[in-house]
């Protein structure tokens, strides 16, 4: 709320400097012109409408209240000037009216910008008022424009205070609103980020957990105890290190690091898949490409993919074999994992089956990456995994 109040007060100084600064210089202009004030009246009137806009300057730029008030009095003395001292006993004449008019109106009644924020300075704004309009109807007495000078002042006056006032209940608003869009752009990137995390945690469970516990469910047929046993241990390191937090919080969907180096080698990773494949009865053909360096992020996200890949050969394929062919370029590292089982039909895949679209195809997604699947009834399957460099 502070800096609210402290942006309303700079846009009314500023509007102070703005207004009064452009009611002094045409005052000015008015001043020389030829066959209007005395010379003496003139010196003094310019003397006081410098030192009103030297006033005005300060006021806008401190706020201080003292700068108002010596406005007000430059101000009247200006007025009182050109009424009295250039003939005296003699109603001004139309440049002098001209002068009277323009020094009531935007120089002065500026000083309303910085008086409408508290009631204390409302009251003084009041008194200033009051003053103008009775120097001014003084000074006009018995000039045939006088009703036109008054009605021009205590408009001006007005409208300024107006405009003055709608200035400082529109900020606090406006504030308030940016604010409130500020909220609720921080409430759904909020959401955002907790749904990637949820996507996440959800690949990270089928592709560790779910999978052993389907080993399990199916008795662990085809799996050597100690194999299995093996795999539920890693399994449960991993589950510890997620729950004592030694895995940073990922910024998007997937993009979770299982490994603390920035670089990482994937001949030597490529190898622990194979074994670990082995161990659950799958033998894994590798061909291509071997010691190729890759960022942890993009390597953990290819190499989760492949395994992903591998899992669905050895459950779903009917065979216990796959072959895995790497190769790259100057950009892109590329895995083809192939199969010869019975295949599937890619149209009857249930939306609620995240493994190829979560694990697999999202995963890639999100690390720069991409994934295409190739299969038919009885004709094995194809999967070409893509990750940049």
């Amino acid at each position: 709320m502070q800096r609210i109040l402290k942006e309303r007060d700079r846009l009314l100084r500023r509007a102070v400097q703005a207004a009064g600064l452009t009611g002094s210089a045409t005052t000015l202009a008015c001043l020389f012109v030829p066959g209007g004030l005395a010379g003496d009246a003139r010196i003094a009137a310019v003397a006081l409408i410098l030192l009103l806009a030297a006033a005005q300057y300060l006021l806008g730029s401190t706020g201080a209240l003292r700068w108002a008030v010596l406005i007000v009095l430059c101000g009247e003395g200006t007025i009182l000037v050109v009424g009295f001292a250039s003939h005296p006993g003699v109603s001004p004449n139309p440049i002098e009216e001209s002068v009277i008019g323009m020094v009531a109106t935007a120089p002065m009644c500026a000083v309303a910008a910085v008086l409408i924020t508290s009631a204390r300075r409302l009251l003084m704004l009041g008194s200033f008022f009051v003053l103008t309009v009775a120097t001014v109807a003084v000074v006009t007495v018995g000039a045939p424009n006088q009703v036109i000078l008054l009605t021009l002042t205590v408009a001006m006056w007005f409208s300024f205070t107006l405009a003055s006032w709608f200035i400082a209940q529109s900020v606090p608003r406006v504030m308030h609103r940016i604010a409130a869009i500020g909220r609720a752009y921080r409430a759904e990137r909020h959401a955002s980020e907790l749904e990637a995390q949820r996507r996440q945690d959800a690949r990270l469970l089928h592709d560790t957990v779910l999978a052993t516990l389907t080993l399990l469910a199916h008795s662990g047929v085809g799996v050597s105890p100690a194999a299995l046993q093996k795999q539920a241990g890693d399994d449960a390191r991993l589950l510890r290190q997620l729950r004592l937090g030694g895995l940073p919080m990922p910024s998007r969907s997937g993009g979770y690091t299982l490994e603390p180096a920035s670089l990482l080698t994937l001949g030597d990773t490529l190898d622990e898949v194979r074994q670990r494949f082995e161990r659950v009865g799958l033998t894994v053909n590798w061909h291509g490409s071997g010691q190729v360096q890759l960022p942890s992020n993009v390597l953990d996200s290819f190499l989760l993919a492949l395994s992903e890949c591998l899992e669905n050969v050895r459950r779903h394929s009917g065979v216990d074999h796959a072959d895995v062919t790497i190769t790259d370029d100057d950009a892109t590292i590329r895995a083809m994992v192939t199969d010869t089982g019975v295949g599937f039909d890619l149209g009857q895949v249930g939306s609620e089956r995240l493994g190829v679209a979560e694990s697999v195809v999202a995963r890639l997604r999100d690390a720069g990456g991409n994934a295409r699947l190739f299969s038919s009834p009885g004709a094995g399957t194809t999967v070409v995994l893509e990750v940049p460099k």
